[in-house]
């Protein structure tokens, strides 16, 4: 009897779904070759570098089909309904708030890459030419709000209130000196806004489909230690799934390790 297993990755979580069962034969069970895992990832970034942990996987005896997705949202829908089986796309501060917001029953089983947040503009080139009552455009998520307004802060633009920790809005800003005004947008219409802002922190996946080049472009970015290291997420109890461990072990090999530092210089940074 031969079993599929479909493994989606998605911003960095991996998902599991038995989706089939072939008539029997007198033959043995199929080998690990001949097993599916679908994995969800968002389009950019984590597609290209999972069509590479792909080929790697394969020379250990695991096939993956890689699903992409647009948005933040769908790939931990598509893993909780049993869609996909595996998602690699998200960091774990986002995960938490997912987990916590809609009682998701997945978990995160490996980190990935960071891909910092940056901060751009294309009115100014230094961000002390930053003008009293400029508009500054972050992401609405709250994790990736929070991710953004940190920056800020950590740039000297605001304050915040103390303690808001990770999970900061718009409404914890204590001090705005120069009467900044913070428009909340989708992620993935925060780069689309750069020409009617004076400022935007975006992702870098988003960045880089813009044609921004993080290390480049940016007037601002995270650094290393950053904690929003990209993971790979399944439901709970894939968590020990032995092909689960194959995808993650292909993941943190040598050769995906040198695609992601030569293939983004530096833009994304390898975190195993």
């Amino acid at each position: 009897m031969n079993k599929y297993i479909k493994i989606v990755a998605v911003a960095g979580t991996l998902m599991f779904a038995f989706v089939g069962l072939t008539g029997c034969s007198k033959q043995a069970a199929a080998p690990a070759a001949d097993k599916i895992l679908k994995v969800g990832v968002t389009a950019g970034p984590h597609a290209e570098i999972m069509d590479v942990v792909k080929k790697a996987a394969e020379k250990d005896g695991l096939k993956i089909e890689v699903v992409e997705f647009n948005d933040y949202v769908q790939p931990n829908v598509a893993l909780s309904q049993g869609d996909i089986d595996v998602n690699s796309f998200q960091h774990q501060p986002y995960l938490d708030n997912m987990v916590q917001d809609r009682k998701y029953d997945i978990v995160s089983v490996a980190k990935t890459v960071i891909y910092p947040m940056g901060i751009y503009s294309k009115k100014i080139t230094a961000l002390n030419e930053l003008k009293p009552g400029a508009t500054i455009a972050i992401p609405n998520d709250p994790t990736n709000g929070g991710r953004a307004l940190l920056l800020l802060e950590k740039q000297g633009l605001i304050k915040l209130k103390q303690g808001v920790g990770l999970k900061a809005a718009a409404a914890d800003i204590a001090e705005n000196p120069k009467s900044f005004k913070v428009k909340e947008l989708d992620a993935a219409q925060v780069p689309r806004s750069l020409e009617d802002v004076d400022l935007a922190a975006i992702n870098t996946n988003y960045a880089m489909t813009a044609g921004l080049v993080p290390n480049k472009d940016a007037l601002a970015i995270e650094d290393g230690n950053s904690p929003y290291a990209n993971i790979i997420a399944v439901k709970a109890k894939d968590k020990d799934n032995p092909a689960v461990a194959k995808l993650i072990k292909a993941y943190h090999s040598e050769e995906v390790k040198k695609f992601v530092n030569e293939h983004f210089k530096g833009s994304v940074i390898a975190v195993w």
